[in-house]
Order: C-alpha cells, then structure tokens, then sequence
C-alpha cells in the first residue's frame, strides 16, 4: 500500500496543504496522514503513520522538508522503515528508497546535508573564537546569578536544589552551580 504523509507548518498554508494532498493522490497514495504543524512540534500524525505501516508499504511524500526535520531524523525514520521492510519515496526529487538508485542518492544527500552542517558549526566556532579575541563575546548570561540571594536564603531554610528550583523556575542544575560558583568565591 502506498501511504502518504502531508504537512504545512501553520493553518494559514490551505493551498499548499491542498496541493501536497493531490500530489500524493496523483502518485497513488491510498491513505493520507495529514497535519499542520510545525516540524519541531509534536506530530501526533506521523508518529500515528509510522506506527501503522507496515511491511512492503512505501511512504510517499511530496518534499523532503514536509517528512524530517534534520538529516538525523531522516535516519531515524529511515531506520525504522527499513525494520519493518517499508519504503520511502519523495516524489519532488524522484527518490524512491526501494530502488538501489533511490537508496544511494538518500545516502549521498545525507552525507552532503551533514557535511554543510559540519562547515557551517565550524565557521561558526572561528567566527565565536573571533569575537572573543576582539572582546565582543561575552557568552550566555548565567540564569542562576541574578538569584543567587534568592537561592542561597532558600538553601539556608532548609530546601534542596530541586524545590529551590521548582520555586524560582529554573533547573536544579542551575541552583547547584550557583551555589557552588557562590561558595568557591567566598
């Protein structure tokens, strides 16, 4: 069975909603999971349509960015795919997983898409490490500082870093380095 999977990232994107559904009605798809949210929310559909494909199934979308989030989630899906003996085809770059062609290009495009994120987080170190020598970067400011009264009255009371934390809105990780940083400078 070709299952389909369609996606826009807010209500407002109808026409586009509506386009992926043709699409993916033209190419076969006999069911069609749909939701509008964005890519880094929850997607209660795709986990509903991957939860039921099954074996010699292909899921079918229509771009890529509809489907994975990153390259990593693209492997995650892929993965699970492939456990259950399903396919993949994206029909805007005419990649259909099933084929051996199909399957070295998702493996070259993800190569590629890791590759530019490599470059871009090392362009990104040499452009921090520069910002550092001229003096420009300061780092995040520390959440826990500004409450360093606040979380070392609450300590002295008695409660621990967890309900300290739970108090002020902030992790418990937080108030332990603040008061330890508080306690290495006096």
């Amino acid at each position: 069975m070709r299952i389909g999977y369609a996606r826009t990232s807010t209500l407002d994107q109808v026409a586009g909603f509506e386009a992926q559904e043709r699409e993916l009605t033209a190419a076969g798809a006999e069911r069609i999971y749909k939701e509008q949210v964005s890519s880094v929310a929850a997607r209660p559909e795709l986990e509903r349509m991957l939860t039921d494909i099954r074996p010699g199934d292909v899921l079918v979308v229509t771009k890529l960015d509809r489907l994975a989030r990153s390259v990593h989630h693209l492997g995650e899906i892929l993965k699970h795919l492939d456990n259950i003996g399903a396919g993949l085809n994206i029909l805007g770059m005419g990649i259909d997983s099933t084929t051996a062609g199909g399957r070295l290009m998702l493996n070259v495009l993800g190569s590629v898409a890791q590759f530019e994120r490599e470059m871009m987080l090392e362009r990104q170190r040499e452009g921090i490490d520069k910002a550092k020598r001229e003096g420009k970067y300061k780092g995040r400011k520390p959440k826990g500082q500004p409450l360093l009264e606040q979380i070392l009255t609450m300590k002295a009371e008695g409660l621990g870093d967890t309900e300290i934390g739970r108090r002020l809105g902030i992790d418990r990780a937080t108030v332990f380095r603040t008061r330890k940083a508080a306690e290495t400078l006096a």
